[in-house]
């Protein structure tokens, strides 16, 4: 019923820059929290970044200042600009929505995308 579609990844250099996108359709009344989690192999998955409908935004530890989410109050479409890259950002990367949906406000939902892969490798 809600759905969310990746896009960006890809093989990169160290140092290099990547942009994600999530982009969120169906039957979505509003999305207050967008956050994007990577998963390495053998790892648990972990938040990298999230923003809210409000476009307040919180980092992992890990990737302040190198990394930078954004998008419009509805959060239909949701950007990670990747900077700095390094060896340990390798991951595959999914994007997760919550929200309610049109049809029922107090119908909260929790949606995630299908991952994207991010290798940053010489």
């Amino acid at each position: 019923q809600v759905q969310l579609v990746e896009s960006g990844g890809g093989l990169v250099q160290p140092g290099g820059s990547l942009r994600l996108s999530c982009v969120a359709s169906g039957n979505i009344f509003k999305i207050y929290t967008l956050g994007w989690y990577r998963q390495a192999p053998g790892k648990q998955r972990e938040l990298v970044a999230q923003i809210t409908s409000d476009e307040n935004t919180n980092y992992a530890d890990s990737v302040k200042g190198r990394f930078s989410i954004s998008g419009d109050n509805a959060l239909n479409t949701v950007y990670l600009q990747m900077n700095s890259l390094k060896p340990e950002d390798t991951a595959a990367y999914y994007c997760r929505a919550d929200g309610v949906e049109i049809t029922n406000h107090a119908a909260h939902f929790t949606s995630w995308g299908q991952g994207t892969q991010v290798t940053v490798s010489s």
